[in-house]
């Protein structure tokens, strides 16, 4: 059994989006770092103070209201009452709620950001957020709502609420008031003092959680579509001339250096390639021969996509912040940063996929495919063999296509046009979590056509490398003898793809991909 990871220290500084996956998905416990907590306790002084003054400037959302209300100032007295209004009245979001894993990140990421100290919440509000976290008590946040303007306010609002006791939370395998909840769990709910609603519910969290999940999992998404990219190579009797270094040199794009670098690795000492080193034939399709020009491309998208990603999730993104002695209204909570670069990494992830189906499209089809039986099956015909699958391939492909199309382009005002711009950032995230989980699926396929069509090649033998990932598949899935029920198999191939396993004994063989 595996060790427990040590408590997550959160400095407000240096979440990276693997730690993201990690507290998400494996549920590392966290904490907040000493020097985060001092200072959030001084930022808590700020606000403090800014509220004994009544007769200082207004301060937005502490002794004003909110949106298009900014000018109407609100009493001390009334201070707290005005917090807890704004996210009940606030937690109106709709539709199906966000699964587990992206609440957990969610409310890592939100804790994260508060604990730069730039907020003015309490410490303890602040430690609530992180025990409900530790002790798995997660609000039920609806997925429709955030049009990213003054961040993801509907979502946000949902943790809030959950945080003071009202709304739902998952706890222990069930679904139940959040009060209840949080007593199961030994936790007291919060009473919301000055400006603690508005630091709750104003961020990009919602947003940033899925984009972060997203590069994690499109990494691991595009170095196994490498691995598919070269056992169908293998399989159609493709050529590896076009990975020569020198001429990703003369084109010295970083991603397309590293996949032609990785699949130099991953076929090298290939039986099969090796049979056919002197045919005539000039050049292979693009799918084959362009494997570094258009993966390399999505290498590079999902590396700007980390970047923005991680500086998002180390970043102070509610409105007003507290910057030294002053508060200081801004509009750092605007999601346009991630809906941007969600409008580049969409299309990236998109285009693995549609590339994978073009190979199963080869692999498939015997005027393509350098020999193979129709279909990857023998007496085809009365076996319809991988047919099926490669149609619904061509169905994700085509489902991306409309997913991948930008929503940060579709601004719409909202708050009386107050917030008279907006990102839509929560929409691009979850259309490129989608994408993704879709990619994963046509991946998989290739890694079933492909295996199939490497042991049709017998004898001649596929690369070490290449054969590791074959063996990985075949511990899950059959060679396909005849004509059976393939939607069990088909999800397992893309757990294939989404758990790293084929990835993995590749790797083992050829050591890490770039």
């Amino acid at each position: 059994m595996r060790a427990a990871a040590p408590p997550l220290a959160l400095t407000g500084q240096d979440l990276r989006c693997e730690d993201v996956a990690r507290v998400a998905r494996e549920k590392q416990p966290v904490g907040i770092a000493p020097a985060a907590q001092a200072a959030v306790d001084r930022s808590r002084a700020v606000v403090e103070a800014a509220v004994r003054d009544e007769k200082g400037k207004p301060v937005y959302g502490v002794t004003t209201g909110f949106g298009e209300l900014a000018t109407t100032r609100i009493p001390p007295s009334r201070a707290r009452e005005l917090q807890r209004n704004l996210v009940l009245s606030t937690a109106a979001g709709v539709g199906a709620p966000y699964p587990t894993e992206v609440v957990r990140a969610m409310m890592l990421l939100r804790a994260n950001a508060l604990a730069k100290g730039r907020s003015g919440i309490r410490r303890s509000t602040l430690d609530l957020l992180v025990s409900m976290l530790n002790a798995g008590v997660h609000p039920v946040v609806p997925s429709q709502g955030s049009v990213g303007a003054s961040g993801d306010l509907a979502p946000l609002a949902h943790l809030a609420l959950a945080m003071m006791g009202e709304g739902e939370c998952e706890h222990g395998g069930g679904v139940a008031p959040a009060a209840r909840a949080l007593s199961a769990a030994g936790l007291a709910p919060v009473e919301l003092a000055e400006k603690e609603g508005l630091s709750l519910i104003n961020g990009t969290q919602a947003m940033t959680a899925m984009a972060a999940l997203a590069t994690v999992d499109g990494a691991r998404l595009l170095a196994t579509a490498q691995v598919a990219a070269a056992m169908s190579l293998e399989a159609l009797l493709g050529s590896v001339a076009p990975f020569d270094p020198r001429l990703h040199e003369a084109r010295p794009h970083p991603g397309q250096r590293a996949v032609a670098e990785n699949l130099r690795k991953l076929l090298a000492g290939s039986g099969i390639v090796a049979s056919h080193a002197g045919c005539d034939r000039v050049q292979d399709p693009y799918t084959l021969r362009c494997i570094p020009q258009v993966l390399g491309p999505a290498r590079d998208a999902l590396a700007e996509a980390r970047r923005v990603v991680e500086i998002e999730a180390n970043s102070a993104n509610d409105n007003p912040l507290v910057l030294d002695a002053d508060v200081v209204s801004g509009g750092n909570f605007h999601g346009q940063p991630i809906a941007l670069v969600l409008a580049y990494l969409a299309p990236a992830m998109a285009e693995i996929a549609s590339f994978a189906e073009r190979r199963v499209a080869r692999l498939v089809d015997p005027n393509l495919s350098e020999g193979l039986p129709a279909f990857l099956v023998p007496d085809s015909g009365v076996q319809s063999g991988y047919m099926i699958p490669q149609y619904v391939a061509a169905a994700l492909v085509s489902e991306n296509k409309q997913l991948a199309w930008p929503p940060v382009v579709d601004s719409i005002p909202t708050s009386a046009n107050q917030e008279d711009h907006v990102s839509m950032g929560a929409h691009a995230a979850l259309s490129t979590r989608r994408i993704v989980e879709n990619a994963q699926r046509v991946v998989g396929v290739e890694l079933l056509c492909a295996a199939q069509a490497l042991a049709l090649r017998a004898p001649l033998s596929p690369a070490p490398a290449t054969a590791a990932a074959l063996a990985a598949v075949r511990r899950r899935v059959p060679p396909l003898v005849a004509d059976r029920y393939l939607k069990p198999e088909m999800d397992a191939a893309a757990e294939l793809v989404a758990s790293g396993e084929v990835l993995a004994a590749a790797e083992s063989v050829c050591g890490p991909l770039a």
